[in-house]
């Protein structure tokens, strides 16, 4: 039949891509195909726009604790030591210094202790008194009269890292290599999957142009878009989303490198941080912001784009519990508004200069721009049963030939880790080959010993 794959793959980000490669790679499953919605791979949440184009590896993520950064820092190196075995570096892939800042001393204080229990899993973590970030980022400690800002300043980094990754490149780079190991593979853009239906052994995808293709397994790694779909089979019922979409500034070319603050615990989002942008030159991108919305993506007037299938999702009085929950918190309360604040004209820049002179203390209005088109949202799932919010990824597999994946940052990061979880299931449903042991030799080496 026309068409017809043993494995399609719905979402063209780097999530799905990683997939796409990593079955063309390590399996001897024979067509795979992957349908993006857009004209183009990796044009919503893996442009570069769209993300802070780091390799979250947890060493200078404050919310990230030491078990979590033992799990974060094995999926984020699989990403790595793919770009550098493929001769990325430059391109792909760039070296920067990183470094996650406490200002004052009970930051200072809380870095001190977690650089010490972060050691166990970054050997090589180094600390930065304040008088050595005065000299890596000398804007870090200047004030705005200029001299030196009288709190107490102390990091915890690298000076360089292969730690900023343009993943709109890395996303075509993992299409490019699996065409050329499978000639029967194969990608369709423009094609909006509205309609997954069983068929025969497998599933017919409809797109909203009636143009149809059949899968034996299908594999959903469509962000935003992967819970309505779901839904629209019966799966995930007990699950809402919480759409959360983050922006921008720029401000001139001032840091060095990448520069993480101190996360709120009671926070469920990225505290702000500074990144030199590895694609427009000279502008360091400061941010996020966090808004919510009701889109599953954003779009250039904030009016346009509402998602209908987001009303279907959450108008429950579990989802209206947990949004009750949340802003009960004087904190959360605060932040949501303040983020609020930071997307109006001429106020919004005025009030966001306060957080980012945490970070460049000297920084002037007339350096901030905001960085209109950059951004995206990020799906935050609900989960109705337990009535709380979920952080991290969620997966739906129902062991029916189809796996829904819903992957909120850092899922670019843990896109090859993903991917093998993956590819281990749909082998083992089609009764396929997964070379694990090649798996790991190529890109996680320290997992061999394990198998």
């Amino acid at each position: 039949m026309k068409n017809e794959f043993d494995v399609v793959i719905i979402g063209g980000g780097v999530s799905g891509c990683a997939a796409f490669y990593a079955l063309s790679e390590y399996s001897d499953i024979k067509r795979i195909a992957i349908v993006e919605k857009c004209d183009q791979i990796a044009k919503v949440s893996s442009n570069p726009k769209a993300n802070s184009q780091t390799i979250h590896d947890g060493s200078i993520e404050t919310n990230y604790t030491v078990e979590k950064a033992k799990k974060v820092k094995l999926s984020a190196y699989k990403v790595r030591r793919y770009a550098l075995n493929k001769n990325l570096q430059n391109h792909v892939i760039f070296q920067n210094q990183k470094m996650a800042i406490g200002v004052g001393e009970k930051e200072c204080e809380f870095m001190m202790k977690r650089h010490e229990d972060f050691k166990e899993v970054f050997p090589d973590l180094e600390f930065f008194s304040k008088e050595k970030i005065k000299t890596l980022e000398p804007k870090v400690i200047m004030g705005s009269d200029g001299m030196d800002r009288p709190e107490n300043v102390v990091g915890s980094g690298f000076e360089k890292d292969w730690c900023a990754m343009n993943f709109g490149l890395l996303s075509e780079n993992f299409i490019q290599e699996g065409k050329k190991l499978k000639s029967a593979n194969e990608v369709f853009l423009n094609f909006w999957v509205k309609k997954i239906e069983p068929r025969g052994d497998g599933y017919a995808l409809i797109s909203q142009n009636a143009d149809e293709i059949y899968a034996k397994f299908v594999l959903v790694n469509a962000g935003s878009y992967s819970l309505p779909l779901a839904q629209s089979m019966g799966y995930g019922m007990d699950l809402g989303c919480l759409p959360v979409a983050g922006s921008f500034y720029f401000v001139p070319d001032l840091l060095k490198g990448k520069v993480y603050t101190v996360q709120n615990p009671k926070l469920p989002f990225a505290a702000v941080h500074g990144d030199p942008d590895v694609v427009i030159k000279g502008k360091t991108r400061i941010g996020p912001t966090a808004l919510t919305m009701p889109k599953l993506e954003r779009n250039k007037h904030w009016l346009s784009g509402v998602s209908w299938e987001l009303f279907k999702m959450d108008l429950n009085k579990e989802v209206f519990k947990i949004a009750f929950d949340l802003f009960s918190d004087k904190e959360i309360r605060n932040y949501v508004f303040k983020n609020m604040v930071f997307e109006l004209p001429y106020i919004g820049k005025r009030k966001f200069l306060k957080d980012a002179q945490k970070i460049i203390p000297s920084l002037r209005l007339e350096d901030l721009e905001y960085a209109k088109g950059f951004g995206e949202v990020r799906p935050q799932v609900l989960d109705r049963t337990k009535v709380k919010l979920e952080l991290g990824e969620k997966k739906i597999a129902t062991d029916k030939g189809i796996t829904f994946n819903m992957t909120p940052s850092p899922g670019a990061t843990s896109c090859l880790q993903n991917a093998l979880v993956d590819a281990k299931e749909i082998s083992a449903y089609l009764g396929a080959k997964f070379d694990l042991e090649r798996f790991y030799h190529d890109l996680s080496p320290e997992e061999l010993q394990n198998l």
